[in-house]
């Protein structure tokens, strides 16, 4: 069986600097798993300040998105490094393209992506990757913890949902979904609609409990939000 992990550019690079730590505990739980992987890496704060930038120095928003991607790939490379230095079986180099990816993610237990074409969000790339190689389960690995009612940082009585449908979820997504490199929302519109279609099973948890993202790999009760 094959789980697709988004992991956001926040978990691998939250403060500035590469979490070294994180990323070897990713690479340990995906060892130690029975299951196979197929992971897409964001950006995070990394990308956003080179779109912004972009922005900033001209650049339309295809350019931005295309200075992000960098970004996207960069994270990708960092996360392929913990893996093989943990002696896992990884497709040896960063993939861009969903129609490719199928057969490393049949022979390997891991291939690794970074983002793809200007105008598609990391997110929708998880759930393009999740469909192209057949995954059952998709876990968003973020800075937040769960998907709540408004952005708990902002708003302190924020509610969060522990399980949710497809169609709630996309209601959510289409008030903050602004298709711009680099903003920030739980998961895109359109991936919301894609994992929709496929009925993937969907979990969002944070990428401080290492806990909670081992049980959601493997489906069970996690302190997140799932949605199906």
């Amino acid at each position: 069986m094959h789980v697709v992990l988004s992991i956001g550019g926040s978990s691998i690079i939250p403060d500035g600097l590469p979490d070294l730590a994180f990323l070897r505990s990713l690479a340990n739980l995906i060892k130690k798993s029975k299951l196979s992987f197929g992971i897409l890496c964001g950006g995070g704060t990394v990308a956003r300040l080179y779109a912004n930038a972009a922005r900033e120095l001209g650049a339309g928003e295809y350019e931005a998105d295309s200075i992000a991607i960098r970004s996207t790939r960069q994270n990708a490379a960092l996360l392929l490094a913990a893996l093989k230095s943990a002696g896992i079986d990884v497709h040896g180099r960063v993939i861009d393209d969903f129609e490719f990816a199928k057969e490393p993610a049949r022979v390997n237990k891991v291939v690794v992506m970074g983002g793809t074409i200007p105008g598609i969000t990391t997110d929708t790339d998880s759930v393009l990757l999740a469909e192209a190689i057949g995954a059952e389960r998709l876990v968003n690995v973020s800075n937040v913890d769960a998907i709540y009612t408004a952005d708990p940082k902002k708003n302190p009585n924020a509610k969060k949902y522990v399980k949710m449908g497809y169609e709630e979820l996309i209601a959510l997504a289409s008030q903050s979904d602004k298709r711009m490199a680099g903003t920030n929302f739980v998961f895109d519109l359109l991936a919301c609609k894609l994992i929709a279609r496929s009925k993937i099973e969907t979990h969002f948890v944070s990428f401080k409990r290492m806990d909670d993202l081992e049980a959601a790999i493997e489906g069970k009760k996690h302190s997140g939000t799932v949605v199906c």
